[in-house]
């Protein structure tokens, strides 16, 4: 098994509060005793190494960078990782291959922070007005924004209502480029 893992913050750096500065959230990550960290774009995206840590699982690996943050910054930020081999399975088991093709920003990924209540997201998925796609597999909750996110109804709330658990989503796009850089590429990581 990999000791490389991704991690992701939730609702960071969207207003002016909740603010993670990409260096601070690297600096945090070395201060917990990863190694080689790196962040991309400005959504709480951080790849890196178990390093010195001795982290083994990604909760260990999730905590220690959200204490340490918190340590860092003077608030609680909620992470959730996810090991290389999770992070491929996830991407290998995407059920809308046409949409991450054609309109990756149309296709969103949601991590759970808990367990995910695969029965309620399907109960959403059969009440749902509009025409997004929702399914649950490996782990993790697939949307396909059909009309695209800024005018659905589907918001996070919504979702996490329907998962019974805190969620954090990203594109495809950075899905997939968290994916380059935790085997290995850069990516356009800072």
């Amino acid at each position: 098994m990999s000791d490389t893992f991704v991690v992701l913050l939730r609702a960071v750096n969207l207003g002016p509060h909740h603010r993670v500065p990409a260096a601070d959230l690297r600096a945090a990550a070395t201060a917990a005793g990863l190694a080689d960290a790196r962040t991309y774009a400005a959504s709480g995206n951080l790849v890196a190494t178990a390093g010195a840590s001795g982290a083994t699982s990604e909760t260990a690996v999730a905590d220690l960078v959200s204490r340490a943050l918190e340590e860092r910054l003077g608030e609680p930020f909620p992470a959730v990782a996810l090991s290389l081999e999770r992070l491929e399975a996830v991407v290998a088991a995407n059920p809308f291959t046409a949409a991450a093709r054609d309109h990756p920003a149309q296709l969103q990924v949601h991590v759970p922070f808990g367990t995910l209540d695969a029965a309620g997201v399907a109960r959403l998925a059969l009440a749902n007005p509009g025409r997004e796609l929702l399914t649950v597999a490996s782990g993790v909750l697939y949307v396909h924004y059909v009309d695209g996110i800024g005018t659905s109804r589907i918001t996070a709330k919504v979702l996490e209502r329907a998962a019974g658990t805190v969620l954090t989503g990203r594109s495809w796009s950075t899905t997939t480029r968290l994916l380059t850089m935790a085997r290995g590429g850069r990516g356009g990581a800072t």
